[in-house]
């Protein structure tokens, strides 16, 4: 529970400003009880739909020095938090109203119909570029012929031949972003093959710059510990990505941007709070199905972001599909280890490290 501590003062603080400006807006306390309500509903929404997150974060964390995993929990959460769940949603009503962030931020403060509009009209953008991204952290976790332990072995072990041919994951995110563009017309087209194509170059960027930041191996686990900075924006770039289906799913609640940020922010900081428990306790070498579990999630949502354009996913059906999947990894993760408890031995504490 100490993981989580953080996460509880922040839900309490949150929850309190939900129901003070509630009444502030309303100077009833009945509206302020409901803004609590929603602003909770949103809390649970975002976590759910970020389970996977948490389990990828760790899964990247672990390898980071404890100076660099704290600045991700930290000034990572400001990111998380003020950047993605505030800044982001201004700065595309900025680009979409062609306007200036300030009259942008007038507008998500004072005018929530118009706000919701220009944000939900950007759907389009959102989803080429996210699905993008998503699908080549995806592919990029399973097309490795080096990954020592698979889940489902029929599925996965086909999928890591891939990794034989050259820059196999990007033709593949570019066959099937290509493909789910024809479910466009001719406007609408070109704007999600421009934001699929910034998601894939986004992608190819932040791994070139993780590799000429370099890493350096691990005496002790011969581990090779990432470079921080590297590793630092390359989970942020994967937490923006995460966040945007929450963004928008948000709408289906509320279209007050505050009570979204907050709502959206308790979700994050759980998140992170999870993040902080699964690389604490070492569980993804005592639970080793939880990594793949996550991928297989970041896919599925990856594909639903993708297929957004045309067919609606309700949120909760989103959560519902990467909390199943993790859900799942950890039963089998949990059952592994029953039967050949010899295999977890060497791997005793390796992953519990110091935040």
């Amino acid at each position: 529970m100490k993981a989580f501590t953080g996460s509880i003062v922040f839900t309490i603080v949150c929850l309190t400003l939900a129901g003070i400006l509630g009444y502030e807006e309303t100077g009833q306390i009945g509206a302020a009880l409901s803004m609590v309500f929603v602003a909770a509903v949103l809390g649970v929404m975002e976590t759910s739909l970020s389970l996977d997150n948490a389990v990828v974060n760790a899964s990247i964390l672990k390898d980071m020095d404890a100076k660099w995993q704290g600045r991700f929990l930290t000034w990572g959460i400001v990111v998380a938090v003020f950047g993605m769940r505030v800044l982001f949603p201004i700065l595309i009503v900025s680009v979409a109203a062609s306007v200036s962030p300030w009259e942008a931020a007038r507008i998500a403060v004072s005018d929530h119909h118009r706000y919701e509009e220009i944000v939900t009209g950007a759907h389009i953008g959102i989803s080429g570029f996210g699905g993008a991204f998503l699908m080549l952290v995806g592919l990029s976790f399973f097309f490795d012929d080096e990954r020592e332990h698979h889940w489902i072995t029929p599925i996965e072990k086909p999928l890591a031949a891939f990794s034989r041919l050259p820059f196999a994951p990007y033709i593949v995110t570019a066959a099937l972003i290509g493909a789910a563009s024809f479910l466009l017309g001719a406007g609408e087209q070109k704007t999600f093959l421009m934001a699929g194509a910034g998601g894939i170059v986004t992608y190819f960027l932040v791994q070139l710059f993780g590799d000429y930041m370099g890493g350096e191996e691990d005496e002790t686990t011969g581990r090779i510990a990432r470079s921080g900075l590297a590793t630092f924006v390359y989970l942020e770039f994967l937490d923006a990505s995460f966040s945007f289906d929450g963004v928008i799913g948000a709408f289906a609640i509320t279209n007050d941007i505050l009570l979204i940020a907050l709502g959206l922010g308790i979700g994050a900081m759980f998140v992170r709070s999870m993040t902080v428990a699964l690389v604490r306790g070492g569980h993804l070498s005592e639970y080793r199905y939880l990594e793949p579990g996550a991928f297989y999630a970041i896919l599925a949502l990856s594909i639903i972001m993708l297929l957004s354009i045309r067919i609606h996913t309700p949120e909760v059906v989103t959560g519902l599909i990467g909390a199943v999947l993790i859900g799942l990894a950890l039963l089998a993760s949990i059952r592994h280890r029953k039967l050949f408890p010899e295999e977890y031995e060497e791997d005793e504490g390796l992953d519990a490290r110091p935040l």
